[in-house]
């Protein structure tokens, strides 16, 4: 941009040269110097805190499918980086012995109610002891909860989506054994109910920043076009100010001006949606302050939109 600006300004001169309005001499080129040093001082550095900018990154949530129940897969329904729905069958574990526990205990609850009602008649006509009928009782509640327990794990042989998105790198095939261990995973759900945008800002920046703020983004999968929202969350800790208990002493470490994230609440979700998770680009915030050149980083951030087109890396 200072390239930009400069160059009009030598555009200008040539031509006011030209018109002989101005001499042609070398305090009229050496003016251009001046004007470089007039645009660092009045516009570039307090639009860097005025207009700070930061390099701006999609995010999604991924969830690792792990069973609540150990079995062997009898079918897979779920294919890699198919879009489903919340709630719709991922892959099933065989239910044979789930189902027989389920059986099992429906068959001695019927038992011991039976036994149940047995023992209260007897009592009530004083052939029956109390004591038999609250050992009964207590029976019973017992194996109503094992029974709630049993049909449970039955349900859970049944993996379904826990929310709108798509399995990615789908392994899982008909006849594997799944179990319920965390490091083990059975795929990777990709939740896209929710994208998240954010951007990295400069910890000197920070004390400029405010919830509800502008925000202008120009990701590199849409060149030409500019995004818009408004700052949502300011993160008021890096990952390096996170302290890890351990039994050891921590070790020295070269300490560096690490960036803090700020998130972002996009005006179109709906087109945000369609954006794959991990998308790059950069994020302007106009602050409350150095006000006249928000308009100086609203042309940068729209020549780099259009740039994008062409330059891969910027």
């Amino acid at each position: 941009m200072i390239a930009f600006l400069t160059l009009c300004y030598v555009a200008i001169l040539a031509i006011l040269v030209c018109l002989k309005l101005l001499p042609n001499s070398i305090a009229t080129w050496l003016s251009t110097l001046v004007w470089v040093l007039l645009l660092f001082i009045v516009l570039f550095i307090p639009m860097q805190w005025g207009a700070p900018a930061g390099p701006a990154r999609t995010m999604t949530y991924s969830v690792q499918i792990i069973p609540n129940v150990a079995g062997r897969v009898t079918e897979v329904a779920a294919q890699a980086n198919v879009p489903m729905k919340k709630g719709e069958l991922l892959f099933k574990i065989d239910p044979t012995t789930y189902q027989a526990a389920v059986d099992a205990i429906q068959a001695q609850l019927k038992f011991q109610k039976l036994r149940l009602k047995q023992y209260r008649e007897l009592e009530a006509k004083a052939a029956g002891t109390k004591f038999q009928v609250e050992e009964t009782e207590t029976k019973v509640a017992k194996l109503e909860a094992d029974l709630q327990t049993a049909e449970w794990n039955l349900e859970e042989t049944t993996v379904e989506a826990p929310t709108d998105g798509y399995a990615t790198y789908v392994a899982l095939r008909p006849g594997q054994r799944v179990v319920t261990f965390p490091l083990q995973p059975a795929m990777t759900f990709i939740d896209t109910s929710r994208l998240v945008v954010g951007a990295q800002i400069h910890q000197i920046y920070l004390r400029h920043l405010r919830i509800g703020q502008p925000v202008e983004v120009a990701f590199k999968t849409v060149p030409g076009k500019i995004y818009t929202g408004k700052v949502d969350v300011i993160f008021q800790v890096a990952s390096k100010g996170q302290a890890v208990i351990t039994e050891t002493v921590p070790e020295a470490a070269q300490v560096q001006a690490e960036p803090f994230f700020v998130r972002f609440d996009m005006d179109d979700k709906e087109a945000l949606r369609k954006l794959p998770a991990g998308t790059v680009g950069t994020a302007a915030i106009y602050t409350d302050s150095a006000g006249m050149t928000h308009i100086i980083r609203k042309v940068m951030i729209r020549m780099e939109s259009f740039l994008n087109y062409i330059i891969p890396w910027m």
